[in-house]
């Protein structure tokens, strides 16, 4: 059992240079204005703009669920649930 603690924030100043490291293992720019982080432990391995959804996300880690998530709670931020309203659904295991 993986007992690693996923943690959602907002990122701050602090976090500019782990953006800008997560992003270019990515081969991409980094998210600007409110950005969401997804650490893993205390490991950057997804970030998304609140404003425009752009992540960058640890191309040598299994992050794809972790964009998703971030996605669907930039959303909740911004106040358009209504976009993502299935997201959670397929986040979460279904009912047997």
């Amino acid at each position: 059992m993986n007992n690693t603690a996923l943690t959602i924030r907002r990122a701050t100043a602090a976090d500019a240079f782990a953006l800008r490291r997560l992003a270019a293992i990515d081969s991409a720019s980094p998210p600007t204005g409110d950005v969401l982080l997804a650490e893993m432990g205390n490991e950057l391995w997804a970030a998304v703009s609140v404003e425009t959804g752009a992540a960058v996300a640890d191309p040598f880690r299994p992050s794809g669920d972790l964009v998703e998530l971030l996605r669907f709670r930039a959303a909740r931020v911004a106040g358009d649930d209504r976009a993502h309203r299935g997201a959670i659904s397929r986040l979460l295991p279904r009912a047997a």
